[in-house]
């Protein structure tokens, strides 16, 4: 009892003999010859790459655009008489964050760590203080 049409039987023998694998593979091998061809269409409409004399250079300083270089040192605090207290907005702009620009470059000692040994979180130091 063959329930399959002649047509499904010569299909059938087709894909087995391997005739249809072949016919596939033709199939995938001619679209990916397309797509590259068309990438290559699509490249030669783009405006060419600039030469290295077209590239933007960077200024003679060492330093990165935009980058500045200036000392802080912390800003004073103001002193009141011990009968009046000092109100937040009788201080300096925030915006400073405490601290005034200074044109000469910070003490070697000021620079240093004060020796109070903090230690880092798990890392079995003492602690702040010593």
């Amino acid at each position: 009892m063959n329930t399959l049409s002649a047509a499904q039987t010569l299909a059938a023998g087709v894909w087995q003999s391997g005739l249809g694998q072949l016919i596939g593979g033709l199939v995938i091998v001619a679209v990916l010859i397309g797509a590259v061809w068309l990438g290559f269409r699509v490249r030669d409409r783009e405006s060419r790459t600039p030469t290295p004399d077209e590239q933007p250079h960077r200024p003679e300083t060492d330093r990165l655009p935009g980058e500045m270089t200036e000392y802080r040192r912390p800003a004073e605090m103001p002193h009141t008489d011990g009968e009046h207290r000092l109100m937040p907005y009788q201080l300096k702009d925030a915006g400073t964050a405490g601290t005034e620009t200074s044109p000469d470059p910070p003490s070697e000692e000021k620079r240093k760590w004060g020796g109070i040994s903090s230690g880092g979180f798990g890392s079995g130091g003492t602690g702040h203080g010593d």
